[in-house]
């Protein structure tokens, strides 16, 4: 299965994880609505909606980027509607944009913890309202959260709890959603990486440049969102996916491809399951003679 002609919305895909997936799908000659807040250039921050509209063009792909703050209700609609419009309809939406703070209750301020529930919950939810009807007429539909695996355990929640329920309401989204949009043929599912993934979140919030180089690249989460658009999505809904152990399923092999610095341990991300073993060694790459 290819995605030819297939149209995805992504929000966030200006840079990090959700350009990576519209690039991987451009290759195919995707259509993609870049959904994203950023239009000028930051100064810590790569990219905007315009110049990741360029990088699709040449990988293959058509490009509309579209300015959006999914907090707005009514602009996630006009959004979502002029993206079919646009390419004649839409087959595809990832929830890719997400806010985040990894502070305890008491350090977080609650205009951050509405940010965060706004975006990563709630802004989810209305893109999902919106892009529904307009999925239920595409032949092979899915709705992909960038979201971790219903885990409840106390330690992912006690470091940063506010953080931890915005995110984990995506998630729940997944698990409500892929029974409810079932019947109409559309598949849901949530994709989580076992190891940070060299992003701006992880230089500029969580660990710095020592960290991003103990990542992998943004890729692995690309190819494996791959793998999820091209499955039947009547069959395939309703899963909490870990990047390596399912590209492992489809027969990927080399893991060490999607390292950023083969000589380092890759350093885990949190909400992995404690009963996750991954498909290779996460310690450095040992040379050979």
């Amino acid at each position: 299965m290819s995605l030819q002609g297939k149209t995805l919305f992504i929000t966030g895909a200006s840079r990090g994880i959700g350009k990576a997936i519209a690039l991987r799908a451009a290759r195919d000659g995707a259509n993609i609505a870049i959904a994203a807040k950023t239009a000028e250039p930051h100064p810590k921050l790569e990219g905007t909606i315009y110049s990741a509209a360029e990088e699709i063009e040449a990988a293959g792909g058509k490009a509309l980027p579209l300015v959006l703050d999914v907090r707005d209700d009514e602009a996630v609609k006009a959004a979502i509607d002029k993206t079919a419009d646009t390419f004649g309809g839409l087959d595809i939406l990832v929830n890719n944009a997400s806010a985040i703070q990894l502070t305890p209750l008491s350090q977080t301020d609650m205009k951050r913890f509405d940010l965060m529930h706004q975006i990563n919950t709630r802004g989810t939810m209305a893109c999902c309202k919106h892009a529904a009807p307009h999925l239920a007429k595409a032949d092979n539909p899915h709705i992909l959260m960038l979201s971790p695996p219903l885990d409840m355990q106390e330690k992912w929640f006690a470091p940063f709890t506010p953080y931890a329920i915005a995110k984990y309401g995506m998630s729940l989204l997944v698990l409500g959603l892929a029974g409810e949009l079932r019947s109409k043929g559309i598949g849901v599912n949530a994709l989580w990486p076992r190891t940070t993934i060299a992003t701006a979140a992880i230089k500029n919030i969580i660990g710095g440049d020592k960290m991003m180089q103990q990542s992998r690249t943004p890729g692995i989460l690309a190819d494996a969102a791959y793998e999820v658009f091209t499955s039947p999505a009547k069959e395939f809904s309703g899963r909490f996916l870990i990047d390596d152990t399912f590209l492992a399923s489809r027969g990927v092999t080399d893991f060490d491809q999607y390292r950023v610095d083969p000589s380092l341990a890759l350093a885990p991300d949190f909400f992995v399951p404690d009963d996750s073993t991954p498909p290779c060694d996460l310690g450095p790459v040992k040379e050979t003679v």
